[in-house]
């Protein structure tokens, strides 16, 4: 039975001068019942504009449909009103959105968020609900659940948010589900265990999935069928299996050769230590209702961590969500203080300095966020975000003499310089992500932390970030911090790696020996999940 049928559906947006750009044209494929179809491109390729058509999620009235159907069980929704596509959304129709943090409200509780639809569709009780939000978030393996039913989104991490995204998406147990990079920010262990919920509710209540993903390892495990979309349009559709083995367009070919792929230049055997940390402990108060008695509970989410990095070198840090691996880099960096422990940097005891004679050593000490988006200011140009620690740490230039190093450090990354006075929403994915190398590179620092630097990218898009920082390490001999839950990245990217469970170092050593010859259980189960996508 057919569930959903798309026909040469084009999507066009009205531009500022009253011209409308096509983002999608001539889009056709169907999805049947229980089956699952993967959209698969690059950034910018029209994969989430033709998911978000189906529901009318799109900015409507600059968004428009100049052509085409689309007909959910034979009932046509290009169109229809606001009230018929309200009663579908999150009962019939499941969506899980790649950006949890800007899909969550930040004002809401997650009990708040994923009983509302229990609520509105099926009518359960407050008390029914949360039962049901219970059971749901057990499902998505949130071992913490119940105790964070009264958390906010920006309390939680990034791969707890996306289980909460997941959790309300299947509230209403629909008929399709629709998800766009629903596992981008989980680790390779939830990842896993996700997948195989989403294939075992698929089968029990024979619901179509349409993935859109850029890995595609994940497609090949989990679709049927493939649609390759480029510049708007399906280049090439087919069986998966078939397609992945014996591509026929360039374009495809390319996306398959896109892994991520060779290793960093080896380091030199007479590398300075840049950063020495020893017996790093990190406790938070954990959270407990008002009226409660007894002591205060506490949480350790670094115990007695030691590590040493040296110049040109990156280390791996890797680990499931709430192992330490972001609560260690911060504080390494003293933007999260910690209880006990020696952090040395180039020589110099941090934690012997105030935050006033800190400063200056900012500027040798840069981070690189998972999500650049949320974290360039997008009231700023990218010339004023990139010149920003300049303008702080070296208050002598002249605005001549800024905007040239801004023009070098663009160069440098591989954008335009010409590009410099545009704002972070006209540049895709992985030309944010450039933007944010740029403004830690131009302070020349001896440090950068990478905080899941490519999580949100395209493979493709991966493979040329990977390139860049690898061949800026060994241009400017910089030390990295590299955490990510992306194991092939982290193999491609690093010299040695340290694994993280609960606060504590399971396992560290050269990166050959870790991939190779894993010797803890839990790093078994790591590399198993990252290169085995579903068990079995």
């Amino acid at each position: 039975m057919t569930l959903l049928k798309i026909d040469n559906l084009s999507v066009a947006f009205k531009q500022a001068n009253g011209d409308n750009v096509l983002a999608a044209h001539g889009v056709s494929f169907e999805l049947n019942q229980g089956e699952t179809l993967a959209l698969v491109g690059e950034s910018g390729s029209g994969k989430s504009v033709t998911a978000l058509s189906i529901l009318g999620l799109l900015p409507y009235p600059q968004a428009s449909h100049p052509r085409g159907s689309i007909q959910f069980r034979g009932q046509e929704l290009l169109h229809e009103s606001e009230s018929v596509l309200r009663k579908l959304r999150g009962s019939e129709i499941g969506f899980i959105f790649q950006e949890p943090m800007t899909a969550l409200n930040p004002l809401h509780t997650i009990e708040k968020q994923i009983a509302e639809p229990l609520e509105v569709h099926l009518g359960l009780t407050k008390t029914q609900a949360k039962e049901r939000v219970i059971d749901l978030l057990k499902l998505v393996g949130f071992e913490d659940g119940i105790e964070r039913l009264n958390a906010f989104p920006h309390q939680l991490s990034g791969g707890q948010r996306q289980r909460v995204m997941i959790a309300m998406a299947l509230a209403c147990e629909p008929k399709l589900l629709i998800a766009d990079e629903p596992t981008t920010a989980v680790d390779v262990t939830i990842q896993a265990s996700i997948l195989e919920l989403i294939q075992s509710l698929q089968s029990r209540f024979q619901m179509g999935l349409l993935l859109i993903s850029h890995d595609l390892g994940m497609v090949a495990k989990m679709a049927e069928g493939i649609a390759v979309m480029r510049s708007g349009e399906i280049v090439e559709t087919g069986d998966t299996a078939e397609v992945l083995k014996n591509p026929k367009h360039p374009y495809t070919k390319h996306l398959i050769d896109s892994e991520p792929s060779g290793t960093p230049t080896p380091l030199s055997p007479r590398a300075e230590t840049v950063l020495k940390a020893s017996d790093i402990c990190v406790s938070f108060k954990k959270q407990r209702p008002w009226f409660s008695k007894g002591p205060e509970k506490f949480i350790n989410a670094v115990d007695k961590v030691s590590l040493e990095l040296k110049r040109g070198e990156t280390l791996g840090i890797v680990g499931e969500s709430g192992s330490g691996k972001s609560t260690l880099a911060y504080t390494l960096l003293r933007l999260q203080e910690s209880q006990a422990g020696k952090i040395v940097f180039n020589g110099v005891n941090l934690h012997a300095l105030t935050m006033k004679q800190l400063r200056p050593l900012r500027q040798s000490m840069q981070i690189i966020f998972q999500d650049p988006f949320g974290s360039l200011n997008p009231r700023l140009s990218v010339a004023q975000i990139i010149a920003e620690g300049l303008v702080v740490h070296n208050a002598k230039l002249t605005p001549e003499q800024i905007d040239h190093r801004v023009a070098d450090s663009m160069h440098e990354v591989g954008l335009e310089p010409d590009w410099r006075h545009r704002y972070p929403h006209e540049f895709s994915g992985g030309q944010r992500q450039r933007v944010a190398i740029a403004r830690a590179l131009i302070l020349q620092p001896k440090l950068v932390v990478l905080d899941e630097p490519t999580s949100a990218l395209d493979r493709s898009i991966q493979a040329e970030i990977i390139a860049l920082l690898r061949g800026l390490q060994e241009k400017h001999l910089l030390s990295y911090l590299f955490i990510s839950h992306d194991l092939k990245v982290v193999r491609a990217m690093s010299h040695r790696i340290i694994v993280m469970k609960d606060g504590h170092i399971v396992e560290e050593g050269d990166i050959d020996r870790i991939f190779n010859h894993p010797t803890t259980a839990y790093t078994q189960a790591l590399i198993k999940a990252a290169f085995d996508i579903l068990p079995g």
